[in-house]
């Protein structure tokens, strides 16, 4: 709900004074800088440029979620940080277009991720299913193991030429939030599929931490969460068949 945040910005002169919390800041302790979303009472929605060493901002404990470990994600609050005006982006009142539109710029490279990852339970589950034996033959051999395969394989096929499709709109100068929000609803729903998937031709062995395919399905999820949940996507999408069947 990006409409409700609660930080605020004040402006004092040729300067803008911000407080508040953000929460799930990913690379947070890397950053050198931040993009800060803030509501002021005057100009509505307003968007800065804070330099991750301006006094003020001050970063929470490293967060330990569920998978993608080796992210540093963190909170971050701001306590009276200062900034100049010419770290506005855009203009006062911009703020909330300035976000939105940043997002047909991160989604597509969330989707590839996502094929990314989906591409690597493929890998792991073609290897493991050519090396483990039962009833004599290989499990790849068995068909109901070889057509979970198969569906992982088309799902990645057709996911990273929809990603590339949602880049490619943007490189050539075009509108594609429909697109970026295609290839992310799918590749990211489509890597917990196949991680899952993986998991279940690896049978036990795929619970275990011995082998890769676990961490897989941890690091899977939040595909479907961050730079907008799937439903979000699913909101953009049908808003956009709509208004297209309207004109």
């Amino acid at each position: 709900d990006v409409a409700g945040i609660k930080a605020t910005s004040v402006k004092k002169g040729d300067k803008w004074v911000i407080n508040g919390q953000k929460m799930w800041i990913t690379g947070a302790g890397k950053a050198n800088w931040f993009f800060v979303l803030t509501k002021s009472k005057e100009d509505g929605f307003v968007g800065f440029i804070v330099d991750a060493d301006t006094p003020g901002v001050e970063l929470g404990k490293k967060e330990i979620n569920m998978g993608q470990r080796c992210s540093d994600t963190r909170g971050i609050t701001f306590t009276d940080v200062v900034v100049p005006n010419e770290n506005v982006v855009g203009a006062p009142g911009q703020g909330f277009k300035v976000a939105m539109k940043a997002f047909d710029f991160t989604r597509p490279p969330v989707a590839i991720g996502a094929v990314g990852l989906a591409q690597r339970a493929l890998d792991e589950a073609t290897k493991y299913s050519l090396e483990r034996k039962t009833m004599g033959k290989a499990i790849a051999e068995h068909q109901a193991v070889s057509f979970l395969l198969a569906d992982m394989a088309a799902g990645i096929e057709a996911t990273r030429l929809l990603t590339y499709k949602a880049a490619w709109e943007l490189d050539n100068g075009r509108r594609n939030t429909y697109y970026a929000s295609c290839a992310k609803l799918l590749a990211s729903e489509h890597a917990i599929k196949c991680a899952n998937d993986a998991i279940q031709i690896f049978g036990g062995n795929g619970f275990n931490t011995g082998y890769p395919v676990e961490k897989l399905f941890r690091d899977s999820k939040i595909f479907t969460i961050y730079e907008g949940t799937s439903q979000i996507q699913r909101l953009i999408i049908s808003r956009s068949v709509l208004d297209a069947g309207k004109n």
